[in-house]
């Protein structure tokens, strides 16, 4: 392929570098990698006049959520009581004025030696178990949103596909159980609340992102819903209404891409 002919790059986790790179030694592995993703990588992410969903650096800087939390506040979304510490004595004066409060990561669990992927969902805290291994690094601590149900937002270019999300057996994360056994239903997003979401990701240089918001009322109202996190590369294949996101994406490579194929 001609790189000069790319209109269009829809961009989500690629296979990494290293993976070709098995049967070197771990020195010249890391390094064959690091050249790789500098130089093929260099390449493939500065394509002139090339329109991305997202763009890498992009992806990486609305990554952060203590970035998202911020920007969603200066945009008027509501967001919860948030502490990033790993001091113990402000963790527990956090839980002191904002019990109950709830442990998320910031990013996913790496693989194990085996191989094996895992989760830590979002879960309730007991603030008598903090002590001195909370030092060791960062953690995220939020105050407990008293929800109705959540809301996971899918915005495509100008398209928004919003779903209202529940457990069967009322998790406080509906991402540790069977996804086949939640329960979807469209839901409509104010219009203060779209407003929002297309500043947030103009704001971060994204043209795609996953929302999750948290309901304390039946979401007819803005302030109703509060802004948990946006994923900017996230899962939406898996939603009721995939074909019609599916349709989004190609209409916006396509037609934002210039008649890209």
């Amino acid at each position: 392929m001609e790189l000069g002919e790319v209109a269009a790059v829809y961009y989500r986790r690629p296979t990494p570098y290293a993976a070709r790179y098995q049967h070197l030694p771990a020195q010249q592995r890391a390094f064959a990698a690091a050249e790789a993703r500098h130089g093929l990588g260099g390449v493939l992410n500065h394509l002139h006049g090339a329109f991305y969903v997202n763009h890498p650096s992009a992806v990486t800087a609305a990554d952060f959520k203590p970035a998202q939390v911020q920007l969603a506040a200066q945009l008027g979304l509501t967001v919860p009581p948030t502490l990033v510490t790993n001091d113990p004595e402000q963790a527990a004066k956090f839980a002191a004025d904002h019990s109950p409060v709830i442990y998320k990561t910031f990013r996913g669990l790496p693989r194990d030696e085996d191989g094996h992927a895992g989760a830590i969902w979002a879960q309730r805290v007991d603030p008598s178990t903090f002590d001195d291994s909370l030092a060791v690094t960062a953690h995220l601590f939020q105050a407990e949103i008293p929800k109705t149900g959540d809301v996971r937002v899918t915005v495509v270019g100008q398209r928004i596909f919003a779903q209202q999300i529940a457990a069967p057996d009322g998790a406080l994360d509906w991402r540790r159980g069977d996804w086949d056994a939640l329960f979807h239903a469209p839901i409509g997003v104010p219009a203060a609340i779209e407003a929002a979401l297309h500043s947030y990701l103009t704001a971060f240089g994204l043209v795609f992102g996953c929302f999750d918001f948290a309901l304390t009322g039946d979401g007819d109202a803005a302030e109703h819903w509060v802004f948990i996190e946006c994923n900017p590369n996230g899962q939406w294949g898996w939603l009721p209404d995939a074909d019609d996101i599916t349709t989004a994406f190609a209409d916006i490579l396509s037609t934002e891409g210039g008649g890209a194929r």
